[in-house]
């Protein structure tokens, strides 16, 4: 399993996740990530903000219509994930 990392703009800290899953709706890139790579883990969404070279620039999904459709869409992807919100 890819492990991709992210700077947090605020505080410039690196922060570590596991990429479980990829996918593109309506030309718009999400990645679901974990904190682990197994077991029970904090999950995140995350939509692709803009493309620069080598970086891409990620911000976390929080908008509760577009957080449940697309963690539906993540679901069916990994049948063996079960996403709460």
């Amino acid at each position: 399993m890819e492990k991709i990392s992210f700077r947090d703009p605020d505080t410039q800290e690196t922060v570590e996740f596991f990429c479980l899953e990829q996918t593109k709706i309506n030309n718009q890139t999400y990645l679901l990530v974990a904190e682990e790579e197994a077991g029970d883990s904090d999950a995140y969404i995350l939509k692709e903000k803009a493309a620069d070279g080598e970086e891409t620039v990620y911000e976390m999904v929080e908008e509760e219509a577009e957080l449940s459709a697309i963690g539906k869409i993540f679901s069916e992807l990994l049948e063996e994930v079960e996403i709460r919100e």
